[in-house]
């Protein structure tokens, strides 16, 4: 588990923690801080703090502060992930969530506290923006969203409210796994291997297009791997998460709501062709589940149970955790592949339930939490078919 704070002064880097029920503290661990100067008229400093807890135990509770002998941080706790293969993992699902008007935030924070997620996915969009008021904003964001990501791992993806000096604020606040300040990467939990990408890499080529290619080679790369008969065997489930969605049939005339997206072709087939059973996205700040579709036609399971042996990966836009751009529009007129959709602030929740069950539902908070869509997706032929690809 890697732990992450920031300060304004250097100070040394100590994580001190043990597990609950014990004593406290009775163990240490020491990391290293980096200067972040933001790129504000004001150049602020401050220090980026990353400690890394290894040898836990897994499903163990340990309650832990950080800091320094200058000055330690509130009492948290977290429980170490289970590590096994038929663990059923519980996650939020959101992006698109700001400083302002973050609606959803109070609801997932007592219910993160409640102990009903294993991980938090942020799928892109923070603070509404973290560069402003030279980074202040940042900060504050980071205070708020302190009352989860202390508790359970906040995994995150690059989203188009990042880009200023060059995702500077992104790249430097979030320490994700890989060695690609955090635009890329993926990892292994339960019975799913889960891929985090940079939609961003198709739109702001000023920062470089060789970053466009070089994620695409390690989509690749990663893609194949997690389809080797014996990874596929013991991790069915592949789910991605990128900010800008392929499909959408919001109204704002924005990326895919005016044309197809750019993100369709880099990655469209790349996904399918690898058996990918998952897409979660955000930026439209609605809620909106696809049937399986591939090449803007429908590829249900049949009519009766659309979602049991899709013959494509499904879709989930889940973008209105809340904002100061408040929530989109739809078109009236939606395509075939638009199967339920939202306008109400929410989120998303999803267990990877086991090898052969996933679960996804979308909570309206306007509703105070009621559960307004849910569908089960039932693997099939489309791991047949990635192993036959390729």
């Amino acid at each position: 588990m890697v732990v992450t704070w920031t300060t304004f002064n250097k100070t040394e880097s100590k994580v001190e923690y043990g597990l609950l029920g014990g004593r406290l503290f009775d163990m240490s661990a020491k990391g290293d801080a980096a200067l972040f100067v933001d790129s504000g008229e004001e150049m602020r400093k401050m220090y980026i703090h990353r400690v890394t807890l290894t040898d836990l135990k897994p499903t163990a509770t340990y309650v832990y502060h950080c800091g320094s002998e200058e000055g330690w941080s509130d009492m948290f706790s977290f429980t170490a992930l289970n590590d096994s293969t038929s663990f059923s993992p519980r996650f939020a699902v959101y992006g698109d969530m700001g400083n302002e008007n973050p609606q959803s935030l109070a609801r997932l924070q007592k219910e993160t506290q409640l102990g009903m997620y294993d991980v938090i996915l942020h799928v892109g969009d923070f603070a509404y923006d973290m560069h402003e008021d030279n980074a202040r904003v940042g900060d504050e964001f980071m205070r708020q969203i302190q009352s989860i990501a202390a508790y359970v791992p906040y995994m995150t993806c690059p989203g188009n409210h990042e880009s200023t000096y060059n995702f500077s604020n992104y790249r430097n606040r979030f320490s994700m796994p890989g060695q690609t300040e955090s635009l890329w990467y993926s990892w292994n939990l339960g019975s799913a291997h889960i891929i985090s990408l940079s939609t961003e890499v198709y739109f702001y080529l000023e920062f470089g297009q060789e970053l466009l290619f070089k994620q695409y080679e390690w989509l690749k790369k990663d893609l194949e791997e997690a389809n080797k008969p014996e990874n596929r065997a013991v991790r069915p489930w592949i789910i991605t998460m990128g900010h800008r969605p392929m499909y959408c049939s919001d109204d704002d005339q924005d990326d895919c709501t005016k044309f197809d997206s750019y993100v369709s072709p880099g990655l469209e087939d790349l996904f399918y062709h690898y058996g990918v059973d998952v897409e979660l996205w955000a930026h439209e700040h609605t809620y909106e589940r696809l049937w399986p579709v591939y090449g803007d036609k429908v590829y249900n399971g049949s009519k009766e149970q659309p979602y049991v042996n899709p013959k494509a990966p499904v879709h989930i836009i889940t973008g209105s955790a809340g904002c100061r751009e408040k929530t989109d529009r739809f078109n009236p007129n939606p395509k075939e592949w638009s199967a339920f959709r939202s306008t109400d602030y929410g989120y998303t929740r999803m267990q990877v339930v086991n090898a052969t069950h996933l679960y996804l539902e979308q909570v309206s908070d306007d509703q105070y939490g009621k559960v307004i869509d849910s569908i089960w997706v039932t693997p099939g032929l489309i791991l047949f078919r990635a192993y036959l690809s390729f």
